[in-house]
């Protein structure tokens, strides 16, 4: 009888804690998309890392976000500060990337642009977690920068091409304190984030660019 328990035990046990896990990742990103899905602007400082090609480059600087409406996109911009100044900014229409130091400004049509800040949509709040990212589950063996965060992994919908993997590191307040990219070349790209200032007003003419005099302008932003 005693052995009969202990089996019964052990196939319970086998088959109701995936179900919990499974309702625990459900319940932790069903609490992040409420969370963003409630802001119209977030600014915050950032730290982006990239690991690749035979490079190792650190950047950081400040991310302002404005949320689109129904039919209209997002707006982003990014002020890099260290170890260089360039600006990355986009109104929802045209999309920016600047260097002082060149004198050269690209243009791209926003609608059109595809690189690694697009999964960056999640802090606009215009996602869902569960529906972008297939295969979402907790990643223990991942240890996060504070013990009380817990680690996402998942693959973005239509980048499993370019990206092998994301992580997403959530707090217990639910915001999204780190985003990590694994390219399928091996590369990775990592974004922290820290400071957030939800839902302060941002002028409007901070999602706006125009090159300063004598700066050349190009068609296309470069990968």
């Amino acid at each position: 009888m005693i052995k009969l328990a202990a089996a019964f035990l052990v196939i319970f046990t086998a088959n109701i804690l995936p179900c919990l896990a499974l309702e625990d990742v459900h319940t932790v990103a069903q609490a992040v998309d409420f969370h963003y899905n409630h802001l119209r602007t977030l600014e915050t400082q950032f730290t982006e890392i990239y690991h690749g090609s035979g490079m190792d480059r650190t950047e950081s600087g400040t991310l302002w976000l404005e949320k689109g409406g129904l039919k209209k996109p997002g707006k982003m911009r990014w002020e890099y500060r260290s170890p260089k100044d360039k600006l990355f900014v986009s109104d929802g229409r045209d999309a920016w990337f600047y260097i002082p130091e060149d004198r050269q400004a690209r243009r791209t049509d926003a609608r059109k642009l595809d690189d690694l800040r697009s999964p960056l949509e999640f802090l606009l709040g215009k996602t869902q977690l569960e529906k972008e990212l297939s295969g979402l589950s907790f990643a223990p063996d991942v240890k996060p920068f504070a013990p009380d965060d817990v680690v996402l992994r998942g693959v973005p919908q239509g980048l499993s091409d370019r990206v092998s993997e994301m992580l997403i590191e959530v707090t217990p307040e639910r915001e999204i304190a780190r985003i990590v990219i694994d390219d399928v070349d091996g590369s990775q790209t990592e974004y922290r984030f820290s400071g957030q200032k939800e839902n302060a007003t941002i002028p409007e003419g901070r999602f706006q660019f125009k090159p300063p005099a004598g700066t050349e302008t190009v068609e296309g932003i470069e990968p």
